[in-house]
Protein backbone atom coordinates (compact mmCIF):
# COMPACT_ATOMS: atom_id res chain seq x y z
CA UNK A 1 0.00 0.00 0.00
CA UNK A 2 0.79 3.26 -0.55
CA UNK A 3 1.60 5.49 2.39
CA UNK A 4 -1.25 8.03 2.96
CA UNK A 5 -3.84 5.84 0.86
CA UNK A 6 -6.07 3.07 1.50
CA UNK A 7 -5.19 1.53 -1.77
CA UNK A 8 -5.81 -2.79 -1.07
CA UNK A 9 -3.78 -4.66 -3.31
CA UNK A 10 -6.69 -5.81 -5.17
CA UNK A 11 -7.92 -2.28 -6.11
CA UNK A 12 -4.64 -1.65 -7.21
CA UNK A 13 -4.71 -5.01 -9.15
CA UNK A 14 -7.79 -4.30 -10.75
CA UNK A 15 -6.80 -0.76 -11.77
CA UNK A 16 -3.54 -1.76 -13.52
CA UNK A 17 -5.28 -4.48 -15.44
CA UNK A 18 -7.81 -1.87 -16.67
CA UNK A 19 -4.90 0.00 -17.99
CA UNK A 20 -3.23 -2.75 -19.31
CA UNK A 21 -2.94 -4.21 -23.08
CA UNK A 22 -3.60 -7.41 -24.24
CA UNK A 23 -0.29 -8.69 -24.32
CA UNK A 24 0.51 -7.04 -21.03
CA UNK A 25 -2.78 -8.87 -18.83
CA UNK A 26 -1.38 -12.51 -20.86
CA UNK A 27 2.34 -11.56 -19.23
CA UNK A 28 0.33 -11.16 -15.91
CA UNK A 29 -1.78 -14.12 -15.90
CA UNK A 30 1.37 -16.37 -16.98
CA UNK A 31 3.69 -14.84 -13.98
CA UNK A 32 0.59 -15.68 -11.46
CA UNK A 33 0.18 -19.27 -12.75
CA UNK A 34 3.88 -20.07 -12.80
CA UNK A 35 3.99 -18.62 -8.93
CA UNK A 36 0.71 -20.76 -8.02
CA UNK A 37 2.58 -23.81 -10.02
CA UNK A 38 5.99 -23.26 -8.23
CA UNK A 39 4.38 -22.73 -5.31
CA UNK A 40 2.79 -25.76 -5.28
CA UNK A 41 5.92 -27.95 -5.98
CA UNK A 42 7.64 -26.03 -3.30
CA UNK A 43 5.05 -26.95 -0.75
CA UNK A 44 5.01 -30.09 -1.84
CA UNK A 45 8.64 -30.57 -1.72
CA UNK A 46 8.83 -29.34 1.54
CA UNK A 47 5.47 -31.83 2.43
CA UNK A 48 8.19 -35.12 1.18
CA UNK A 49 11.61 -33.43 2.77
CA UNK A 50 9.63 -33.98 5.92
CA UNK A 51 7.88 -36.72 5.33
CA UNK A 52 10.94 -39.07 4.28
CA UNK A 53 13.44 -37.30 6.73
CA UNK A 54 11.65 -37.15 10.43
CA UNK A 55 10.49 -40.06 10.74
CA UNK A 56 13.99 -41.36 10.39
CA UNK A 57 15.53 -38.92 12.22
CA UNK A 58 13.35 -39.44 15.47
CA UNK A 59 13.79 -43.20 14.92
CA UNK A 60 17.66 -43.30 15.33
CA UNK A 61 18.27 -44.33 11.56
CA UNK A 62 19.30 -41.31 9.53
CA UNK A 63 22.38 -39.67 11.29
CA UNK A 64 22.55 -36.50 9.72
CA UNK A 65 26.34 -36.04 11.01
CA UNK A 66 26.81 -38.69 8.01
CA UNK A 67 28.68 -37.09 5.48
CA UNK A 68 26.39 -38.79 2.73
CA UNK A 69 23.31 -37.61 4.81
CA UNK A 70 24.52 -34.78 5.23
CA UNK A 71 25.28 -33.58 1.84
CA UNK A 72 21.62 -35.65 0.88
CA UNK A 73 19.55 -33.44 3.23
CA UNK A 74 21.28 -30.48 2.73
CA UNK A 75 20.74 -30.86 -1.16
CA UNK A 76 17.02 -31.42 -0.69
CA UNK A 77 16.99 -27.94 1.24
CA UNK A 78 19.19 -25.96 -1.10
CA UNK A 79 16.39 -26.90 -3.65
CA UNK A 80 13.66 -25.36 -1.77
CA UNK A 81 15.63 -22.22 -1.00
CA UNK A 82 16.37 -22.24 -4.81
CA UNK A 83 12.77 -22.73 -6.31
CA UNK A 84 11.71 -20.11 -3.55
CA UNK A 85 14.01 -17.74 -5.31
CA UNK A 86 12.68 -18.91 -8.46
CA UNK A 87 9.22 -17.75 -7.24
CA UNK A 88 10.24 -14.92 -5.67
CA UNK A 89 11.19 -14.03 -8.93
CA UNK A 90 7.84 -14.38 -10.84
CA UNK A 91 5.74 -12.61 -8.23
CA UNK A 92 7.60 -9.47 -8.49
CA UNK A 93 6.65 -9.66 -12.24
CA UNK A 94 3.16 -10.41 -11.09
CA UNK A 95 3.08 -7.62 -9.08
CA UNK A 96 4.43 -5.30 -11.46
CA UNK A 97 7.61 -4.44 -9.41
CA UNK A 98 9.67 -5.80 -12.52
CA UNK A 99 10.50 -6.03 -16.14
CA UNK A 100 9.66 -10.09 -17.13
CA UNK A 101 13.38 -10.96 -17.25
CA UNK A 102 15.84 -9.95 -14.49
CA UNK A 103 18.98 -10.83 -15.28
CA UNK A 104 20.35 -10.74 -11.86
CA UNK A 105 17.87 -12.62 -10.33
CA UNK A 106 18.67 -15.77 -13.25
CA UNK A 107 22.34 -15.41 -12.25
CA UNK A 108 21.80 -15.30 -8.78
CA UNK A 109 19.68 -18.64 -9.13
CA UNK A 110 21.61 -20.30 -11.39
CA UNK A 111 25.17 -19.28 -8.75
CA UNK A 112 22.29 -20.87 -5.84
CA UNK A 113 22.36 -24.08 -8.65
CA UNK A 114 25.91 -24.49 -8.91
CA UNK A 115 26.03 -23.63 -4.85
CA UNK A 116 24.36 -26.58 -4.43
CA UNK A 117 25.93 -28.65 -7.03
CA UNK A 118 29.38 -28.22 -4.95
CA UNK A 119 27.42 -29.15 -1.92
CA UNK A 120 25.99 -32.86 -2.98
CA UNK A 121 28.86 -33.37 -5.26
CA UNK A 122 30.67 -36.65 -4.60
CA UNK A 123 34.14 -35.46 -5.01
CA UNK A 124 35.41 -39.56 -5.21
CA UNK A 125 33.23 -39.79 -8.47
CA UNK A 126 33.90 -36.71 -10.08
CA UNK A 127 36.50 -35.61 -12.13
CA UNK A 128 38.67 -32.96 -11.60
CA UNK A 129 37.49 -31.04 -15.44
CA UNK A 130 34.03 -31.29 -13.62
CA UNK A 131 34.75 -29.69 -10.39
CA UNK A 132 37.10 -27.34 -12.69
CA UNK A 133 34.76 -26.54 -14.55
CA UNK A 134 31.96 -26.02 -12.18
CA UNK A 135 34.55 -23.61 -10.30
CA UNK A 136 34.98 -21.24 -13.74
CA UNK A 137 31.21 -21.20 -14.34
CA UNK A 138 30.99 -20.07 -10.40
CA UNK A 139 33.50 -17.82 -10.42
CA UNK A 140 32.80 -16.15 -13.68
CA UNK A 141 28.49 -16.17 -12.72
CA UNK A 142 30.12 -14.44 -9.33
CA UNK A 143 32.22 -11.82 -11.61
CA UNK A 144 28.99 -10.89 -13.66
CA UNK A 145 26.77 -10.43 -10.25
CA UNK A 146 28.98 -8.63 -8.69
CA UNK A 147 29.32 -5.98 -11.87
CA UNK A 148 25.87 -6.01 -12.35
CA UNK A 149 25.31 -4.97 -8.54
CA UNK A 150 27.68 -2.80 -8.51
CA UNK A 151 26.36 -0.84 -11.97
CA UNK A 152 23.31 -0.84 -10.37
CA UNK A 153 24.61 0.56 -6.97
CA UNK A 154 26.14 3.81 -9.33
CA UNK A 155 22.45 4.15 -11.53
CA UNK A 156 21.26 4.44 -7.80
CA UNK A 157 23.76 7.12 -6.94
CA UNK A 158 23.58 9.27 -9.63
CA UNK A 159 19.71 8.89 -9.35
CA UNK A 160 19.96 10.49 -5.94
CA UNK A 161 22.56 13.40 -7.19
Amino acid sequence: MKEGTSETAVSRFRREWSAMGFYERFEQLVALALGLFIAVIIVLSLVRLFMSTLPLLFGGILDPLTPQVFTNLFGMIMTVLIAMEFKHSIIRVALRKDGIIQVKTVILIALLAIGRKFIILDTAKTGAGTIAALAGALLALGVVYWLMRERDDHERELGKA
